[in-house]
């Protein structure tokens, strides 16, 4: 195996809970495949191991495959069991697949290494919760002597639980971490930090390339936004002009941005907030622009949550009075709806906001601070009406990677 300078480093670290902070495509979650092949072939073979990723879905999609790939192409007979997310391997022990999602279940099974994914990506108090639950099953004795161990593979979102662990922690001696750049792959397409430097805001690059712990939380959540920008008076969309609506849904907090779409730019020309359910906001649209064909881009578990009646769906409801919808089957992540956004205002060629027909947009996206979690606030009540706009942003301006797929093929030769 040809490793990159920072796998190299990695490896090199001799103690308790080794981490990885990278950025992306810097060959993190390859050295996560390597590091747990090399321990339960090399190190302590008839040992189990557990891999522990922030969703099911993210095992699924990653690193499961990216396993049994690995598995098929070395002299072993294995089995992977889809209902419990296991790998057996015959001589070789167990690799246990699990979830970050519900740290009450991370119960009734021991282990000798543990590697985890994303760890970064939860709350911080989530991730504390995590962690000691992940060390109290991380107790397996192996024949060898060989030492327990958490190996830890992230990229740093902020000023978070990592950051407290690793970067301002006392215990040095346990928590050792090295850096992994994106440059510093050789094996990425030439154009891949070219893509990612369109397509995330300045702020998050340093994180994002460097794989540097930043003070994401420091400013508002939609820091690129400057109402200096966005002193043009817009013109008002006329009686057939077609009305591009986002929503967010919650009871006595309805609120819906309308926006038109000129020559490919979208413009934010009117607000509607603090409206007690789905009808109420309907009919308050349908009153103001009776004649105007709409198409809402609503929170997707709309689909699900009711706010009016248990037997029918926000989405239904809007159906049904003649709204086109443009919704995915769930919502994205807040952090890329959010990222989408920053970029959309940075870039200042494709979103406009009428900061006089929107006053309580505007005043949001100035105001709308994180929380100790870093987290958008939602005591604030300024989350409400910021969500029903940038949930538009998220469908046409997505945050995209066309080429985040190709960073993980291969990281040796």
């Amino acid at each position: 195996m040809k490793l990159t300078p920072d796998q190299i480093r990695f490896f090199q670290l001799n103690c308790p809970f080794p981490a990885m902070f990278a950025g992306f495509g810097s060959g993190k979650s390859q050295t996560l495949l390597i590091r747990a092949l090399v321990d339960k072939f090399f190190v302590a073979p008839n040992s189990d191991i557990a891999i522990y990723n922030p969703t099911h879905e993210l095992a699924r999609l990653n690193l499961v495959p990216r396993f049994i790939e690995l598995l098929e192409g070395m002299p072993c007979k294995f089995n992977y069991n889809k209902v419990n997310n296991i790998i057996t391997i015959n001589g070789y022990g167990q690799i246990l697949f699990r979830t970050m999602e519900n740290p009450a279940r991370i119960v009734a099974y021991e282990v000798w290494r543990s590697y985890v994914d994303e760890l970064d990506t939860l709350p911080q108090i989530k991730a504390e919760e995590v962690w000691f639950k992940i060390i109290g099953r991380n107790r397996q004795v192996v024949k060898s002597g060989a030492p327990n161990r958490i190996y830890t593979f992230s990229t740093p979102e902020g000023y978070r639980f990592c950051y407290d662990r690793w970067k301002l922690g006392k215990n040095k001696k346990d928590y050792q971490f090295i850096v992994a750049k994106t440059k510093n792959n050789p094996h990425l397409p030439k154009s891949y930090i070219e893509e990612m430097e369109r397509t995330y805001p300045k702020a998050l690059l340093a994180a994002y390339l460097n794989g540097e712990f930043v003070n994401l939380s420091a400013n508002t959540v939609y820091y690129a936004f400057d109402r200096q920008n966005y002193t043009r008076k817009i013109i008002k969309p006329n009686k057939t002009e077609r009305l591009l609506i986002g929503m967010d849904f919650n009871v006595g907090h309805m609120a819906a941005i309308v926006h038109v779409k000129r020559d490919n730019v979208f413009y934010a020309v009117d607000e509607f907030y603090d409206l007690l359910d789905t009808p109420d906001m309907i009919d308050a649209i349908r009153n103001k622009y009776p004649r105007n064909p709409c198409l809402a881009y609503p929170d997707a578990s709309g689909g699900a949550r009711k706010t009016v009646d248990a037997s029918k769906s926000d989405i239904v409801l809007l159906k049904r009075e003649g709204f086109r919808i443009k919704a995915k089957l769930k919502n994205p992540y807040v952090k890329d709806r959010i990222a989408a956004a920053n970029l959309a205002f940075e870039n200042k060629l494709r979103y406009y906001v009428d900061i006089e027909a929107c006053p309580e947009y505007t005043q949001a996206l100035e105001q709308l601070p994180y929380d100790k979690n870093g987290n958008p606030d939602k005591t604030t009540g300024k989350d409400h009406i910021t969500d029903a706009g940038t949930y538009l942003i998220a469908y046409e301006m997505p945050i995209k990677m066309k080429l985040k797929r190709l960073a993980h093929k291969r990281t040796w030769k």
